[in-house]
């Protein structure tokens, strides 16, 4: 069996492009709507008949090159004995206050290591999954923020006034997002991507300082294809480039083709089809996946995905028609 296409892309053997979709396993597939009508978030990521299920919805609807776990980024700390509740609306909920001392370290990922073994034998070496954490940073936000944040200001407090006490969590969250990852790949993942989704919040100074350092700790233990995504990136870039993942994921602010660091980068590139254009008609999409395409081009290796995750009310038609383009594009080798 030849090597699924997302993985000959990590060598820059593919002969089309691969295209898979962040929060692919989401609201907009009518069976999944139907599922979240019985059941909460919760039950369905504890439990692993249904988290596989989950995963593998859109690879009926859609001829996508990769199917991803069905998680959180909030599932490691979860699973490190911290109370969350992921509510379908307002997105994960701390449920109590955070205590570094009562917080354990994990040594196994339970349910998500079952989930991705039932997964594993239903792709049957047809397609690849796709493991996946949250970065140190992004799941400490959440996790001093109480959930979702627009302006991050009480993570910003807590660096700023307990220093010491900031750099306890991320090392423990370092430590622990390798264990779940080493796991996630022990199990049978066959790519991982860590996702960064309020580090472009910072300043290159300051992202250099609380997040870097981290992060490339996590992708030095990786042995696996790793793609590491970070939302706001643009300015940002110089610095992800000096990890060692394999992919650099960038979002609408990345311009592909047109980037004077990604013209240098000997890693991969992944992105950015704005997910606001899902909305756009017909032509205006085709028109601008095309120009996403041909600024992939530029680069030696390349996977097409959004800037963010697919939209809850996007029809499955659209995304239909957007993996049939790019699948038609005639890459270069």
């Amino acid at each position: 069996m030849p090597k699924p296409l997302l993985l000959q892309a990590f060598e820059g053997k593919n002969k089309t492009v691969p295209v898979w979709f962040m929060r692919q396993a989401g609201r907009y597939l009518p069976a999944y709507r139907q599922l979240r009508d019985k059941y909460s978030l919760d039950e369905m990521f504890r439990n692993p008949e249904m988290a596989a299920d989950v995963t593998c919805l859109p690879l009926d609807e859609l001829e996508l090159d990769a199917a991803i776990v069905f998680a959180d980024i909030l599932t490691l700390p979860s699973l490190m004995g911290i109370e969350i509740h992921f509510d379908s609306e307002k997105g994960p909920i701390i449920t109590k206050g955070i205590d570094i001392e009562n917080t354990n370290d994990i040594t196994q990922a339970h349910y998500v290591e079952q989930t991705i073994k039932l997964v594993k034998e239903r792709l049957d070496g047809k397609l690849p999954l796709i493991g996946f954490a949250g970065s140190p940073f992004t799941v400490l936000t959440y996790l001093v923020e109480g959930g979702s944040s627009l302006h991050l200001n009480r993570m910003i407090k807590f660096i700023q006034r307990s220093p010491e006490l900031f750099d306890r969590w991320m090392k423990k969250l370092t430590d622990n997002t390798i264990i779940y990852l080493q796991r996630q790949i022990a199990c049978g993942a066959d790519a991982v991507q860590l996702f960064d989704t309020w580090a472009g919040v910072l300043r290159p100074s300051d992202y250099a300082r609380w997040v870097l350092p981290y992060v490339k700790k996590i992708f030095d233990t990786i042995d696996v294809p790793s793609i590491y995504y970070v939302k706001n990136c643009h300015h940002l870039l110089p610095l992800m480039d000096k990890t060692s993942a394999d992919f650099l994921s960038v979002d609408q602010t990345v311009v592909l083709g047109h980037d004077p660091l990604l013209e240098k980068t000997k890693k991969g590139v992944q992105g950015n089809l704005y997910n606001g254009l899902l909305y756009a008609d017909e032509a205006t999409l085709r028109r601008e996946v095309e120009d996403v395409l041909l600024g992939g081009s530029r680069h030696q290796r390349y996977i097409f995905n959004l800037s963010h995750g697919v939209f809850p009310d996007v029809g499955v038609e659209t995304l239909k028609r957007i993996v049939d383009q790019v699948h038609q594009f005639r890459w270069k080798n």
